[in-house]
């Protein structure tokens, strides 16, 4: 069974001071191409690491989808946000992911980014320190790349383009005893009037929304995969690079869970 090696000896856990970011030994995990069920068990069995103790340092990673996914919320209800004929028309497939938040459409051109990170087991961290803890470190690397990116509502990045506030990244995380998953999307390149045809419009929204549909609320930033995979890692101090990921959990969750309709149709 191939594990999730470590390069240098373990880290211990260090606590996060109000607002900032995670720890700065961070590795940077590249798992090669994964379809997208395989990206969201990897997720889980990086957490399920991390809460058991085995996972002492941050891991990041991006990933890309290879074709149009729609991935729901763990507790999202598809028919009140999805279009499941529109999908069954565009060959999308829809997913389920291990935490909250609301759907989302993925494919080229949109960068999804990962950050599994331990927690001191005696602490309880607010859940919007843990957005702002891993939403301001990458909200600053974007702005150093070029682009205007603001933190808006809960968990959303957005670009001040003259035409006002538009969302470029939408974000979620799980959180367990002593670790916590961060999650979300990097709009990049993406065909964006396919969130039009695949979503409905959502049940709920942030206040800077303010009732525009997708085609005007959403926008690409327009840097380029690399470019993106490097404001990543510098958001995170993710300098140690390492390919060994956990393949029979990530086969496990895959088997029971992520390609598992039982898991997909729930309702809660």
């Amino acid at each position: 069974m191939r594990q999730f090696a470590a390069s240098s000896p373990p880290v211990p856990p260090q606590p996060w001071p109000a607002g900032a970011a995670p720890p700065a030994a961070a590795r940077w995990l590249e798992s090669g191409f994964l379809r997208v069920a395989e990206q969201l068990a990897l997720d889980e069995a990086l957490l399920e690491e991390a809460h058991a103790g085995r996972l002492t340092v941050p891991v990041v990673r991006t990933w890309v989808a290879a074709e149009p996914t729609v991935v729901v919320g763990s507790s999202s209800r598809i028919d009140d946000e999805v279009d499941r004929g529109a999908c069954g028309r565009a060959g999308a497939r829809i997913v389920r992911r291990p935490s909250g938040g609301l759907t989302v459409v993925l494919g080229p051109g949109c960068v999804m980014w990962s950050v599994v990170a331990p927690l001191p087991p005696e602490s309880s961290l607010p859940i919007d320190r843990l957005h702002a803890a891993l939403l301001d470190p990458l909200a600053a690397a974007l702005v150093a790349a070029g682009r205007p990116v603001v933190r808006r509502g809960s968990s959303d990045l957005a670009v001040c383009d003259p035409g006002g506030e538009r969302k470029v990244s939408g974000n979620a995380l799980r959180v367990r005893r002593g670790a916590v998953l961060y999650h979300g999307t990097l709009l990049d390149d993406f065909d964006l009037a396919l969130v039009s045809r695949l979503l409905r419009h959502p049940p709920r929204e942030p206040d800077y929304r303010a009732g525009r549909d997708h085609a005007s609320f959403l926008a690409n930033l327009a840097l380029g995969r690399a470019a993106l995979d490097a404001a990543v890692r510098r958001a995170f101090a993710a300098r140690e690079l390492h390919t060994d990921w956990l393949t029979d959990q990530v086969a496990g969750l895959v088997r029971d869970r992520y390609e598992s309709s039982a898991w997909t149709e729930r309702t809660g």
